[in-house]
């Protein structure tokens, strides 16, 4: 019985010493915050950089190469859109969708020359400010 106690007691009192709290050490919180901001500056640091090794990564590969050229797309729905593809000379009309992927609508005869004129000619769209400021007049 006393072997018992003695191991008990033995037991629980460096257990219990060693929960007992020490006097903390003195924390620099000026030094703590500076340490803290520097690791947060290294870690945008790093999403930049990483964003930037990817664009120049994704610059590198193109996918369809020198062959497929898409000349215009436009979308006609949500997520379906109709695209102008030239491929050897000979232009293509196909349509894409998610659910029926691509099909070819129409192939070209004569290849649909770009305008000299360019975007020039299409009428600018009026802007928000435009639009409540027709509102306002009486």
């Amino acid at each position: 019985m006393r072997r018992t106690a003695a191991a008990l007691t033995g037991g629980f009192l460096p257990c219990a010493l060693m929960a007992a709290p020490a006097a903390a050490p003195a924390v620099d919180s000026g030094a703590e915050l500076f340490r803290v901001l520097i690791s947060l500056l290294g870690v945008v640091a790093l999403i930049f950089f990483v964003g930037w090794l990817s664009r120049r990564a994704q610059a590198r590969v193109r996918p369809g190469g020198r062959k497929i050229r898409v000349v215009e797309s436009m979308p006609v729905g949500i997520k379906e859109k109709i695209m102008l593809l030239e491929v050897g000379g000979t232009q293509l009309l196909v349509g894409a969708s998610p659910t029926g992927g691509l099909r070819t609508l129409h192939v070209l005869d004569t290849p649909v020359q770009d305008d000299p004129a360019g975007p020039s000619q299409v009428p600018a769209m009026r802007g928000f400010r435009d639009v409540l400021n027709q509102w306002k007049r009486p």
